[in-house]
């Protein structure tokens, strides 16, 4: 434990603490494997906002809430040989998404392109993990997701649209692949969610409320966020003179490419509340690409000639007072080799709420370097 009262804690606890307390809220053992592999991913890349962080309030609160299937049918009801439609009946996101991009994947080494488009998902982690999932395949791998309401059109203020991340995974010749995993917001939800676990103020300039004005309590945007008083800015920000049309647009082809390819729900349907108030599903949709390399040059060039774009862009002229370019997946590769060795970063009340989980789920045979033997 530093000085900070944060505890680190390695991959395999993690892992295998996630997968258990999802089996004890009724998802099959297989399955419970796979969303706490994808869960655990993000812990691992540095990109903390989607992994154990969530754990209880997207996943298990709601399956307890009776608005998540703990146990997933994976319906496949539209094929042909280079595209595929699933429905997930509302059950766990990653087991049908991972599915999905299986699908994709081997489609496109039949026939070298693959896509597969998924409705009446759920939250399915980090977009990231399915597109490396053909990267590692000698492939590149596209993925999208819609989620609920958070983006503002431009010139508007309020949530239509989700975060909407447009992920491309692409393999080079270096140690990690080229991964570029963001949200078509300035900033997304689950970090604002980060923030305020944490008692930070969200910076200036991400989110309005329906007046215009600018946001940074972290505790009030959930909220607002929830209510429909306040949404997050478009990548490039509000209005047209930074751009914001660009993000705005990006967000509506992710929402498109989510909903309409497979007949599912799209922006107000997806905010999780009823006619009456109640507690309902979030029937996300998502797509997937997977395109072999090899059917348009030898793996090996492309994987050259992607590592020299890259290193290129590294090693380009660095603005005043800059110490390093970075190059999309770079810095997830960093974080994974610093947490292989000293662990995942756990603050206080991320702690709080595992002893919760243990104490909840009847975990105690875990013992985390936190809050004694557990």
């Amino acid at each position: 434990m530093s000085e900070n009262n944060t505890a680190y804690v390695s991959f395999g606890l993690l892992e295998r603490f996630m997968e258990a307390a999802l089996e004890k809220a009724g998802v099959p053992a297989g399955d419970a494997r796979q969303v706490a592999r994808v869960l655990g991913k993000a812990d691992q890349l540095g990109i903390d906002s989607h992994g154990i962080n969530r754990l209880k309030p997207i996943y298990l609160d709601r399956i307890r809430d009776g608005i998540l299937n703990p146990v997933t049918e994976v319906e496949l009801v539209r094929e042909s040989p280079t595209t595929a439609v699933f429905d997930g009946h509302n059950g766990m996101g990653h087991v049908v998404a991972t599915r999905a991009m299986e699908t994709a994947i081997e489609k496109a080494e039949a026939l070298g392109m693959g896509m597969s488009a998924v409705r009446n998902s759920t939250h399915y982690g980090i977009a990231g993990y399915y597109a490396l999932m053909a990267a590692e395949k000698n492939m590149i791998g596209i993925t999208g997701t819609n989620a609920r309401p958070s983006i503002a059109p431009t010139f508007g203020v309020e949530n239509m649209m989700g975060t909407n991340p447009l992920t491309f995974a692409i393999p080079t010749d270096e140690e990690f692949p080229f991964l570029l995993d963001c949200a078509t917001s300035v900033i997304q939800r689950g970090k604002i969610e980060y923030y305020a676990r944490n008692n930070m103020p969200t910076p200036s300039g991400l989110v309005i409320g329906h007046g215009g004005q600018d946001m940074t309590d972290s505790q009030e945007i959930l909220k607002a966020l929830v209510d429909g008083q306040a949404a997050l800015v478009p990548l490039g920000g509000p209005g047209e003179e930074r751009g914001g049309y660009k993000g705005y647009g990006y967000a509506a082809v992710v929402e498109i490419l989510s909903a309409a390819l497979a007949g599912g729900s799209f922006m107000r349907m997806l905010t999780g509340i009823g006619p009456e108030g109640e507690k309902i599903p979030y029937p996300l949709g998502h797509f997937f690409i997977a395109i072999r390399v090899e059917n348009f040059i030898d793996p090996a060039e492309f994987r050259k000639i992607t590592g020299d774009i890259l290193r290129d862009l590294r090693d380009s002229r660095k603005a005043p007072g800059a110490d390093r370019i970075f190059t999309a997946g770079e810095k997830e590769y960093e974080q994974f080799r610093i947490r292989s060795r000293q662990g995942v970063p756990i603050g206080p009340d991320l702690q709080q709420e595992i002893l919760g989980i243990i104490r909840e789920y009847g975990l105690e045979g875990f013992e985390f370097p936190f809050g004694g033997s557990n």
